[in-house]
């Protein structure tokens, strides 16, 4: 995997929506299973240039944290600032590759991530990130119907699935969980 920049050859296509849902997928596979939550991996991708500015995925950082959570950590960690600033940092066309819909409820009552994409927008009044590609919606195990994906559209955040992968990403998403 790489990160920043690198030769044109080696970069992965910034249309090429696909790719970049698989590497999310392969920082999904990182997660440890557990039956109480979701593996779930996600990138920041600049949409200009193609470059990966972060990756994550569910319990990379302290706490209990999602995927997305983590690469705004990272990200914001990277040039130092704090989480609900990370917006002041952020390529103005950054897009969001999570392997499930970001959530709009957290039963451990951390801030959800749908509202953590919304805040790097709100705070800095730059629209930084404008799109979110989703591998699959949240099944209903934990919270009942995830309203993230229409949260962050009523927002104006464009959210897109793409297809292909649903399958995996359900079976690595459930690893640890009881059949």
């Amino acid at each position: 995997m790489w990160d920043g920049p690198i030769p044109p050859a080696e970069k992965p296509d910034p249309n090429n929506h696909l790719q970049y849902m698989r590497l999310a997928l392969d920082q999904a596979q990182e997660s440890p299973p557990k039956p109480s939550n979701f593996r779930v991996g996600a990138l920041l991708v600049d949409a200009d240039t193609g470059a990966i500015l972060s990756r994550g995925y569910t319990l990379e950082c302290e706490g209990n944290t999602h995927a997305e959570q983590c690469c705004l950590l990272k990200y914001a960690k990277e040039h130092n600032l704090p989480e609900e600033r990370v917006g002041e940092a952020l390529p103005l066309n950054t897009v969001i590759y999570t392997t499930m819909e970001p959530c709009n409820l957290r039963l451990s009552g951390n801030l959800p991530c749908a509202d953590r994409i919304i805040r790097t927008t709100s705070l800095t009044g730059k629209r930084n990130i404008k799109k979110v590609y989703l591998g699959v919606k949240e099944p209903e195990k934990f919270v009942g119907e995830n309203q993230g994906r229409k949260k962050l559209e009523e927002y104006g955040i464009e959210c897109i699935h793409v297809p292909g992968l649903e399958e995996r990403i359900l079976s690595v998403a459930t690893a640890g969980h009881e059949q």
